[in-house]
């Protein structure tokens, strides 16, 4: 990462966590990707099963091999060996203890945005697991709302879904056209703008670039 973005995400990065905290949201920065694998590892209960959505930034920062290591209970839809069992992982993770998850924006006045094609990563987030831990890139950091959408349509849906198996127009083209197909990974448009109970979605923003 180019230095001058480094410490701009470093001045930045403090200012959308008040932000976040005043939305009852518990929220920390940590400045690079080794502080905020040992901040996530302790917010999460060690008596916790563990559940995620699909994220690159849990990817990025080898968090499924830290998990293991530290001994927690992985609900992993993975490890489903075919559609249905895969399906019945991802309800049961719907229970989990924890659920990691990324943001596809978050504003600098502490609001998530997030787009969902089956639903059930923004469900988790709604409601469900006790803890939520979300994990962003600073990168992600948007003026407002109006600017969460504009990334998330025009920018992470279209290179999201290049990351799938799955027949959209924004695949073909690389850009957003609004569709209705079958595959659509814009099904689900949820903001959060406050966190109810407190301190039930943990937001550690990363003084990196991870994610799309």
């Amino acid at each position: 990462m180019l230095e001058p973005v480094k410490k701009l995400f470093d001045l930045q990065g403090p200012k959308v966590v008040e932000s976040l905290k005043k939305r009852n949201f518990e929220a920390y920065y940590c400045s690079d990707k080794e502080s905020a694998v040992k901040k996530i590892l302790e917010i999460i209960p060690a008596n916790h099963s563990v559940a995620w959505g699909g994220t690159m930034t849990m990817d990025q920062l080898g968090l499924k091999a830290k998990l293991e290591a530290a001994g927690y209970s992985l609900i992993d839809r993975d490890k489903g060996s075919t559609p249905d069992e895969r399906e019945l992982i991802m309800h049961k993770a719907l229970n989990c203890g924890s659920f990691i998850m990324s943001s596809n924006a978050i504003t600098e006045d502490g609001q998530l945005f997030n787009i969902d094609g089956k639903g059930n990563r923004v469900a988790a987030l709604i409601y469900g697991p006790e803890n939520v831990v979300i994990i962003a890139g600073m990168n992600k950091v948007v003026k407002d709302m109006d600017a969460a959408y504009a990334r998330v349509r025009g920018y992470a849906a279209p290179a999201n879904a290049q990351r799938f198996d799955i027949d959209t127009p924004c695949k073909k083209v690389g850009e957003c056209m609004n569709c209705m197909s079958s595959g659509t990974i814009c099904a689900q448009f949820v903001t959060t703008r406050f966190c109810k109970p407190a301190g039930r979605i943990k937001v550690v923003l990363i003084g990196e670039e991870l994610g799309i």
